[in-house]
């Protein structure tokens, strides 16, 4: 709720403007404001009290209905807070001239198109008193502040998103993505692997990780209150140790009615302030691609999907991964095609995973790619992964990477051939061979 003290003087200063902002509304309480802002009523909205609640999942619910946000706040940590969150703000001083000049340069910002003297937007008042015969009443007109300085914008990471996806049917996403990521760590990149399936996610279980904390939800809630930092991030982030390098962990929902938690706007931050912490940030995303929420009466409720399909957008590079046999590469096909639809312009490497002959017959590889050639939707095929069974199922019994429990298989040479990665030689024994040697946070 933002319900605060009555501020006449900031109505009243901007209807005396007689300029591009018109005052439509005034609101006691953030429920209020959002019934409004949804009906179309506004195109931006001032949120005078109780900047407290504002979270970067309402800024999104907002921002998709069109309505902008300038939030009062005296507060240089506020106002930092509100600035990594999406919203534009300035103090509660600042004179009305100048307010209204900030919410048009906030509309512009949202929809690319600046206010002008003949145009009319609603503005939403939370935090302002309503009274009784409804109508905004003149006060004095505000005080100039001239310490109102516009923040500086926050410089985007330089790391990449790596997101593997694959259609339902465990073709075997979450393998790849763990052992993408200890093949990048031990050619001495830094790396930070985010479990975002939020149907199954297994990461914890692949690496033998005992938190039954849900890394990425802690995670989302932070960034969801503008409140996740470099530091607070690594913080949250599990260290898992390789005898080859060491990689960072974000484990994900310990059930799959967790997905809520999830939520698009809260983990497009968590990757954005990924790309501060580390070189490669590798996704290990859901099979689902579907989003019959936005068909629903309540447009802004939480989309099931919406962790898959941010990752997606926000990946700079998207491996799909398939089983190699008669079931596993139709629904690749299919996949691929709701997956162009879902994220339009996406580039997808697909990656052909448990290769073996007694699946396709003689050549695999060969075989694969002329029946791909012919009925494939003219993507490529990116790499072929041999079935190892024995090595992926000694590397799941110890908890450890396919670089510690089986360095010389076939399956560990491809994926890291899949990203560049040099092979390394085992050296020592695994830090996964024991409980005690897992590096595990409290």
């Amino acid at each position: 709720m933002t319900v605060g003290q009555a501020q006449e003087d900031l109505v009243g200063g901007l209807e005396r403007l007689h300029g591009p902002v018109t005052v439509v509304r005034r609101c006691t309480e953030l429920a209020e404001l959002l019934a409004a802002c949804q009906s179309g009523l506004a195109r931006a909205a001032v949120v005078a009290e109780g900047t407290e609640d504002l979270t970067a999942s309402l800024v999104d619910r907002l921002g998709a209905v069109g309505v902008a946000i300038v939030a009062l706040t005296d507060s240089t940590e506020e106002a930092s807070r509100l600035r990594g969150i999406g919203v534009t703000s300035a103090v509660s001083t600042v004179d009305s001239a100048a307010l209204a000049e900030r919410i048009s340069d906030a509309v512009s910002q949202l929809t690319g198109n600046r206010l002008t003297g003949s145009g009319l937007t609603g503005v939403g008042l939370a935090g302002v008193k309503q009274r009784e015969h409804g109508f905004a009443e003149t006060g004095a007109a505000l005080r100039p502040e001239t310490d109102d300085a516009d923040p500086v914008p926050a410089v985007a990471g330089t790391g990449k998103i790596v997101a593997v996806w694959g259609p339902a049917g465990s073709p075997g996403r979450t393998l790849v993505a763990v052992n993408i990521a200890g093949e990048l760590a031990a050619a001495g990149k830094s790396v930070l692997l985010i479990d975002a399936d939020s149907y199954g996610a297994s990461v914890a279980a692949v690496l033998g990780l005992l938190d039954e904390a849900a890394g990425l939800a802690q995670a989302c809630r932070l960034a969801d209150q503008g409140l996740l930092d470099r530091e607070t991030l690594l913080r949250v982030a599990l260290p898992v140790a390789a005898t080859a390098g060491s990689f960072r962990v974000l484990t994900g929902i310990t059930r799959a009615d967790r997905w809520t938690e999830l939520r698009a706007a809260a983990l497009a931050l968590v990757l954005e302030r990924a790309r501060e912490v580390a070189d490669v940030v590798v996704v290990d995303t859901g099979f689902c691609l579907e989003a019959d929420e936005e068909l629903s009466f309540d447009t802004m409720a939480p989309r099931r999907n919406a962790a898959t399909l941010r990752s997606l957008e926000m990946a700079d590079t998207v491996f799909a991964v398939g089983a190699a046999d008669p079931i596993g590469v139709p629904r690749l096909v299919r996949g691929l095609a709701e997956l162009e639809t879902a994220v339009p312009g996406v580039a997808p490497a697909v990656v052909m995973n448990k290769v073996r002959a007694t699946a396709v017959g003689r050549s695999p590889e060969r075989q694969l790619r002329e029946a791909w050639d012919r009925f494939g939707p003219g993507t490529g095929i990116k790499a072929f992964l041999p079935s190892d069974p024995g090595a992926s199922d000694a590397a799941l019994l110890s908890g450890s990477l396919l670089l510690e429990a089986a360095p010389d298989s076939r399956l560990r040479a491809a994926i890291a051939k899949l990203v560049c990665a040099p092979a390394q030689q085992k050296r020592g024994s695994s830090v996964f061979s024991s409980t005690a040697k897992r590096k595990l946070r409290g």
